[in-house]
């Protein structure tokens, strides 16, 4: 035997002991591959019997987490099985996957019923101990707070009155808060001791008496509105007094409108809020807006007093020169104080509110005591 001869038969034989190694390694790397696909199928049935048994025998959730994880789990033995799969014929494969799914879904089944069995065998330790023929506990009601009940109720005894609703912004210029009201520079309303400025110019305003103007500079006589809302001024917090407030303002505007309507539409009103038999007078006052002007008393007995006079409004004629303001600002004489009059009043809400209650403090109004507004529920 030559040199090249005796290579050849080397190669031959290590070329078939490699075969066979890797014959030997394929059957022993897995303990799967050297199973027949019926024995898998059977195997995948085994796995699912355990995972049932498991799932029942479970007490609390976290051991049922622990089932899910070990049976559904990423390194659970059907994951395992599946990957077998690649061993197995084209035909074989289905049946495979087939008992797979279905070990998957008995397994996921079983999981989801006894998670409910748990809950609800909490939720019923959980009621154990409840007496269900018991009354059940009574919750308190809830009422309107005695600023919004005296709000509604002026609301609706001056629409019955032909009076609409008016609104507008709470932060305002000089002229429509006083300009355009008459009111001097020199008055002391004007002054930063009385009133909220802004950096801007601007205000927080001091009445809702801006929102007539705004009115009028938008429409066209006749008018006849109401104006409800919050007010501000810089005044010391006490038993009386708060820097925020609420106002009601009225203004009617047409032909022909006298004292004697404004007279007898605030009789009507504080009648209707206070009884039939309410008395009211008008006293003289001033207003840079009105012209004549008044204060309006009612006669009213507080609990545990005498009957006495309390201030609730002030109320006059509309200055000529609040109408010349308006046409000026709209540019037209719309409002001609020669063939126009109308009057003006306001009332604080919250002074109503105090007086038909018989409330002693305005602080009670704003500081959401329940002690105090339970008693109006």
């Amino acid at each position: 035997m030559n040199e090249a001869d005796s290579d050849t038969n080397f190669r031959s034989a290590l070329s078939s002991w490699d075969g066979a190694f890797f014959l030997y390694f394929t059957l022993h790397s897995s303990p799967f591959s050297i199973q027949s696909p019926a024995a898998m199928q059977e195997q995948a049935a085994q796995i699912q019997a355990e995972a049932l048994a498991a799932i029942e025998a479970a007490t609390t959730e976290a051991v049922l987490e622990d089932a899910r994880v070990k049976f559904l789990g990423k390194k659970s033995p059907l994951n395992a099985l599946a990957g077998e799969m690649r061993n197995l014929s084209n035909e074989e494969k289905p049946k495979l996957g087939a008992a797979l799914n279905a070990a998957r879904q008995a397994i996921g089944g079983a999981l989801e019923t006894q998670k409910q069995s748990l809950q609800d065998a909490a939720d019923a330790g959980s009621v154990a101990d409840l007496d269900p023929s018991l009354p059940a506990r009574t919750l308190p009601s809830g009422a309107l707070h005695p600023l919004t009940v005296v709000k509604d109720r002026a609301i609706q005894i001056l629409r019955r009155l032909g009076f609409a609703l008016a609104d507008g912004p709470e932060i305002e210029t000089e002229f429509h808060c006083f300009d355009a009201l008459n009111t001097p520079f020199d008055h002391p309303a004007r002054n930063d001791s009385d009133t909220f400025y802004f950096d801007s110019g601007k205000l927080l305003r001091t009445h809702t008496s801006s929102v007539q103007i705004r009115t009028m500079e938008k429409a066209a006589p006749p008018i006849k509105i109401i104006a409800p809302g919050s007010a501000y001024r810089r005044d010391e917090i006490d038993a009386t007094h708060l820097s925020v407030f609420n106002q009601l303002e009225g203004l009617y505007v047409d032909k022909d409108v006298r004292l004697s309507d404004l007279k007898g539409t605030l009789e009507f009103f504080y009648r209707a809020m206070f009884g039939e038999n309410t008395e009211v007078r008008f006293r003289p006052h001033f207003f840079p807006f009105t012209e004549p002007s008044f204060e309006i008393d009612v006669k009213l007995q507080v609990k545990g007093e005498a009957p006495k006079w309390i201030e609730v409004a002030g109320c006059g004629m509309v200055d000529p020169a609040v109408f010349t303001q308006v046409n000026e600002s709209r540019g037209d004489q719309a409002f001609d104080p020669a063939r126009l009059t109308g009057y003006a009043f306001g009332m604080g809400l919250d002074r109503l509110a105090m007086i038909q209650y018989g409330i002693r403090d305005i602080r009670l109004l704003i500081e959401n005591d329940t002690r105090f507004l339970s008693q109006f529920a």
